[in-house]
Formats: structure tokens, C-alpha cells, sequence
């Protein structure tokens, strides 16, 4: 779950079924050099052209970093072990895309942090990915460990990890940590759209921390002890530096891509930071939204919220009002969003890949939590093998492709879990 950055516009887009919370930007980026030197240490391919994206997506385990199914839920229930008429997953499409290890996103709003109810919505929402499983125990299973999720895969289940999407449940009690650690969390983004009580967001202009607060410092320690990923997703640049000075484990950025598509966008990695965060072996999930992939689409999305602005100062009336709604339903008619394609998401794989190499790179879609705005040919949990097919058409290994449908994601998994066992 993400945040659109001009928030006075978000109601109006809900309500019109264009849906792009979260995303941030729409012409198509200009393709890396796929010239042989640069993939050289990544195989050839001859090697790939053997298989199909279906035949690798059910071959291998695939874990996607970040899947908001839990809030989608929250907001209008639905029976995800069966097809279902909206949203980006459930049981039928996952099994066509090869969806092995969705982390579910346990999403908790920002506006929590000051008006209380985090620690008891994060656990509603646990109990409702729960009920998943009741529901079809034969086809789901939730997962604790990488041991687990390898397991499960072997039994033909798909597992449902939990990742915590805003640190605000800890409410300043290690405690709580131990609790949501009991229940199941594998790992925490630390903030989401606001500052809160561990760390600057780099969606907030207000930086009360400069980064980390004195609690998110010791929260960091505390969670490589217990044995819980530190997620740097939508944290400030200030923060996301500290954390790596203090964490003994790498780190995950469970869903975010490359800044250097979307310059001045800081919820997005700059390349020295995916440097620093390589160096000490974390991965970075490349985030689907066409906002956080294309420049294009982002200047596409600022143009049209600043119409509505525009058309609702200009007539005094408030963003979600009718009037307003009818205005912004007329214009995304008359100019459509731009949305960014597969070769765009590509794009970033190759950038990450060229910057530091095939070990530290992820899948981290966001689906369920960029609404309507996910790119073309990767439109909801059906469409991996599209995103592996360009994968092989781009030159890259059977090898290279497992590492980043899972293997790089369990890797770090497993380093945390091994340092936690020893402290």
C-alpha cells in the first residue's frame, strides 16, 4: 500500500475507479543496453531459450515481496481461496502465474499512529489472512520461515508470509515486537507515509528524527536479534542510511525500484543506496505501480491532479465533491492515464542488475496496493510468467531468473534467521 503525492486527489480517483494510491508518476523509459558484455557473467541465451516464463513460473518458487490483499479485504471482503470479480489476487490466478510466496502486506493507515487502534488492526488483519488458510487449508498455508515456504511448495500449497507495512503497532514496546513475531511478521517497513514513532517517511516533509528516532535505533537491533527483516521501503534517505550502519543483517526494500528513472522521486532507491545495500547483501523488490517505473507516468498523474485542483479552486468547491468528481471523471476520459508496460519494469531490473549485480534483486509488485495503475502486461498475479518471458528474451540464465523470482529474497531470509539463532 502506497500513497498518491497529492493526497487532496486520491478520494476523487477512488471514486471514479481509477484507482493509482500509491503511485506517483507516465513516456515510456529508454531501454537499457542489452549489448552481450553486460549480462557476460549472467549466462546466454541458449540456455534460456529452452523453457517458457509459464514453464520457469511453475518450476521454481516465486515470492513477491509485497501483496496488499489483507487491507483489500479489510476494506470490502472476499473469498481469495476462489476467483474473485476485482483486485490483482486469489487462488485461481496465483496458480496460473506460479505465485508460490506472496508476503501479505499487513498495512496499517498512518493516521494510526496519533489516533491509536495500530497494534489492534494489525492483528484484525493477521486474523483475517488467517482465515485464508481455515478457509482452504488445501491450498494455502501460512509460512514462518524459509523452511516452511520450501515445504509447502513441495506440497503444492501456496504460502502466505506476513510482512508489516508501517512500524506503527510496535507503539514503543519491544514487546509488541515478540508479539507480532509470535504471530507470524517476517518482516517491518518501518514507516509508511508519515513520520512516526521509529522513523523520518520519505513521503513526509516533516522530519522530526532526521532520519531515526532513538526508538527506531534500538528497534533495528532488536529485530535482527529476534530475527525479523528490516524493510527500508518508503523510509526517508537519512533513515534509510542509519539503518544500514546499525543493522547486522541485510536488509530487504520489499517494494520499491530504481530513482533512476524518477529523479527527485525519494520513495524510490537512488543507485548509491542499492550500492550500499548490495555491498552488505540486502535486495531490493522492484515495485510494479506505473508511477514508480515510468517518468512518464508520473508526469501524466501530477498533470491530472493539478487539473482538479486547479477546477476546485477555481470554483470554490471542495476536491470530493460531486461536481469536482464529474470534472476529473471527464478529464481522465479525455486524457488518459499513460501507464508504463512490461519493458519499463524490465528496465529496472536491468538497471539494478547492471548497477551491482544478479544477486540482489527481487520481485515486490505491490498489487492490491497501486490500484488501477499497474503496468501493461503485468496486471495482476496471473501475469509473472510475462514478466519472466521478457527476463529470457532479455538474455538472462535459468539460473539468474531463480534468483530473482526467490532465491535472492530467501537468501536474505535465511541469513536473518541464522544470525537471530545465535543471539
Amino acid at each position: 500500500m502506497n500513497l498518491t503525492k497529492t493526497i487532496t486527489s486520491s478520494a476523487i480517483i477512488l471514486a471514479l475507479g481509477l484507482n493509482l494510491s500509491g503511485c506517483d508518476r507516465p513516456t515510456k523509459t529508454a531501454s537499457i543496453d542489452h549489448k552481450a558484455d553486460t549480462f557476460s557473467a549472467l549466462g546466454t541465451k541458449s540456455e534460456s531459450t529452452k523453457v517458457s516464463g509459464k514453464q520457469l513460473a511453475q518450476k521454481y518458487i516465486i515470492l513477491d515481496g509485497h501483496i496488499d490483499v489483507p487491507y483489500r479485504l479489510e476494506e470490502q471482503w472476499q473469498d481469495v481461496t476462489k476467483a474473485t470479480p476485482n483486485g490483482d489476487f486469489d487462488h485461481p490466478r496465483a496458480k496460473v502465474g506460479g505465485l508460490n510466496a506472496p508476503f501479505m502486506s499487513i498495512y496499517i493507515p498512518p493516521e494510526l499512529e496519533k489516533t491509536g487502534g495500530s497494534k489492534e488492526l494489525a492483528d484484525q488483519l493477521i486474523d483475517s489472512v488467517e482465515a485464508i488458510v481455515s478457509l482452504a487449508p488445501e491450498k494455502f498455508a501460512m509460512a514462518s520461515s524459509v523452511q516452511e515456504v520450501k515445504e509447502q511448495f513441495a506440497n503444492g500449497l501456496i504460502s502466505l508470509p506476513l510482512g508489516m507495512e508501517n512500524g506503527s503497532p510496535i507503539e514503543g514496546d519491544l514487546a509488541n515486537l515478540q508479539h507480532f513475531y509470535e504471530r507470524g511478521i517476517r518482516y517491518i517497513t518501518l514507516t509508511h507515509s508519515k513520520a512516526n514513532h521509529i522513523s523520518d517517511s520519505s513521503y513526509d516533509e516533516n522530519r522530526p528524527a532526521k532520519g531515526l528516532t532513538p526508538f527506531g535505533k534500538s528497534l533495528i537491533k532488536e529485530m535482527n536479534n529476534i530475527g525479523i527483516m528490516v524493510d527500508v521501503s518508503h523510509i526517508s534517505d537519512d533513515a534509510f542510511y542509519q539503518v544500514m550502519e546499525l543493522s547486522n543483517t541485510p536488509v530487504i526494500a520489499s517494494h520499491s525500484s530504481a530513482r533512476h528513472f524518477t529523479p527527485g522521486f525519494e520513495r524510490n532507491m537512488s543507485d548509491d543506496m542499492i550500492k550500499l545495500m548490495a555491498k552488505n547483501g540486502g535486495v531490493i523488490q522492484i515495485n510494479f505501480g506505473s508511477t514508480f517505473i515510468s517518468q512518464t507516468s508520473i508526469e501524466s498523474w501530477d498533470k491530472h491532479n493539478a487539473k482538479i485542483e486547479e477546477f476546485a479552486a477555481t470554483n470554490n468547491i471542495e476536491v470530493d465533491s460531486d461536481k469536482v468528481k464529474a470534472f476529473a471523471k471527464q478529464d481522465l476520459a479525455d486524457n488518459p492515464f499513460v501507464f508504463a508496460d512490461l519493458n519499463d519494469v524490465l528496465d529496472h531490473f536491468d538497471h539494478v542488475i547492471k548497477l551491482v549485480g544478479i544477486d540482489y534483486v527481487g520481485i515486490g509488485s505491490d498489487y492490491d496496493g497501486v490500484g488501477d495503475s499497474l503496468p501493461t502486461g503485468l496486471k495482476d498475479v496471473a501475469s509473472y510468467p510475462n514478466l519472466i518471458d521478457g527476463l529470457i528474451k532479455r538474455g538472462y540464465s535459468e539460473a539468474d531468473i531463480e534468483k530473482i523470482l526467490s532465491g535472492n529474497v530467501l537468501r536474505v531470509w535465511s541469513e536473518v534467521e541464522q544470525y537471530a539463532a545465535t543471539h
